[in-house]
């Protein structure tokens, strides 16, 4: 069930265009999720844009949303759906923070088969 909802995700952000997506395993260093999802945009709307998508998709198969933060700034959109921990970052945000360094230790999980090449 876990995969299935970070397909969804991986999915909705990538048909809203987002930038350089990757899924970290935390599932094995974190209590907080089994998946961190990354990725970026190069504006406010476009992030709020991917943000929602991954919100909707998520609703339509029924999967709960703990809590969104940052919609109204829409530089970092954070989407807790429990086991999985969505960034929505504006490029400079996400280099800012370089959430990739801080849980360096998790190891990549490989979105290829879900992921459309331009």
């Amino acid at each position: 069930m876990i995969k299935k909802n970070l397909e969804i995700i991986v999915k909705a952000a990538d048909n809203k265009r987002a930038n350089d997506i990757i899924a970290l395993d935390t599932e094995n260093i974190s209590v907080m999720a089994d998946y961190f999802v990354i990725m970026d945009a190069s504006s406010e709307r476009q992030v709020k844009a991917i943000a929602d998508n991954i919100v909707e998709k998520l609703n339509e198969n029924k999967v709960e949303i703990n809590q969104v933060e940052g919609k109204n700034e829409a530089n970092w959109i954070l989407i807790d759906a429990g086991d999985i921990i969505v960034h929505v970052f504006k490029k400079e945000q996400r280099d800012f923070y370089n959430l990739e360094k801080l849980w360096s230790n998790a190891s990549l999980v490989n979105l290829n088969e879900w992921i459309e090449e331009d």
